[in-house]
C-alpha cells in the first residue's frame, strides 16, 4: 500500500487497524494516509467498506485497535475520554447526512452548542454564530426551530454549528445524501467555498460526481484497506455558494 502521508499533515494515520470482534475481518486494516492543511479529500467506497470507521477514528469517536491517529498535531488515540471530548469540540467539526440538530433548540442555540461545550465565552460565541448564520443566509431564521426549515436550510445550520469553534478540520459524512440534486449542489458549492477560504475538509460520499466536482483527491476504501487514491485533480473555477432566497427543499 502506498504511504500517503507528508510531514505537517493535519491528519496522519499510521498503520491503523480497527477490529470490532475477535476472529472477524477488521473494519480497517493497516491503513496509512495523510491529509494536508487546506486540502479537500473525498473518501469513497461501497457500504461496509470501512468509510464510517475511518471517519469515526479521525473524529475521535472511536479508537484504533492498532496504529496511531494524529489530528492537528495531537495523538488523539492515546487521549483520555475527557481530553478527547475537549479536543474534538475545539478542533474538529462534523456535518452529518441527517443534520442531527436538536429540535427543541432554536437555530442560533443549535449553532452555539459546541461553543458552550468547548467553554467559549457567551459573547464571543454569539458573535461567531451571528457571522456564520449571515454567511449561510440564515439570519432571519435564527429564532426558528429546525422543524420549520427546509432540508437545505437545516444542513446549512449543521455546517454553521460545525464551524462555530473555527476547527482545523471539517468532516462531512454524506452531507448531500438527504437532499435533492439542486439543494445538494448548493451545499456542495458552500463546502467548496469554505475550502477556497482554507478549510481542511474530508468528504465521505457514495456519489462519484460529488467527489469529482468538489475534491482535489479521492481515497477509495475497499474491504477496510485503501484500494486507490486519485488526484490531485485540476479544480474548476470557484462556484458561488450563494443560496437562492426561495430555497424550499
Amino acid at each position: 500500500m502506498t504511504d500517503q502521508r507528508t510531514p505537517g499533515d493535519v491528519i496522519q494515520l499510521d498503520r491503523v487497524t480497527k477490529t470490532y470482534q475477535a476472529g472477524a475481518p477488521p473494519a480497517l486494516a493497516d491503513v496509512s494516509m495523510g491529509v494536508a492543511a487546506g486540502e479537500v479529500v473525498a473518501v469513497m467506497g461501497p457500504s461496509g467498506s470501512g468509510k464510517s470507521t475511518l471517519l469515526n477514528l479521525i473524529a475521535g469517536l472511536d479508537r484504533p485497535t492498532a496504529g496511531t491517529v494524529t489530528v492537528a498535531g495531537r495523538r488523539i488515540d492515546r487521549l483520555g475520554e475527557g481530553a478527547l471530548a475537549r479536543f474534538r469540540a475545539r478542533h474538529v467539526g462534523i456535518v452529518f447526512q441527517f443534520f442531527n440538530l436538536l429540535d427543541d433548540l432554536t437555530v442560533e442555540d443549535n449553532v452555539l452548542l459546541p461553543a458552550q461545550l468547548a467553554g467559549a465565552s457567551r459573547r464571543r460565541a454569539r458573535t461567531r454564530a451571528a457571522e456564520l448564520l449571515a454567511r449561510m443566509g440564515l439570519e432571519e431564521h435564527r429564532d426558528a426551530y429546525p422543524a420549520r426549515l427546509s432540508g437545505g436550510q437545516r444542513q446549512r445550520v449543521a455546517i454553521a454549528r460545525a464551524l462555530v469553534n473555527s476547527p482545523e478540520l471539517l468532516l462531512a459524512d454524506e452531507p448531500t445524501g438527504a437532499l435533492d440534486t439542486a439543494t445538494g449542489q448548493q451545499i456542495g458549492n458552500l463546502l467548496r467555498q469554505l475550502n477556497d477560504d482554507g478549510q481542511t475538509l474530508i468528504l465521505v460520499t457514495h456519489d462519484p460526481a460529488l467527489a469529482e466536482r468538489y475534491a482535489a483527491r479521492t481515497v477509495r476504501i475497499v474491504d477496510g484497506q485503501v484500494a486507490a487514491a486519485s488526484g490531485p485533480a485540476p479544480r474548476s473555477a470557484p462556484v458561488s455558494a450563494a443560496v437562492p432566497a426561495g430555497d424550499r427543499t
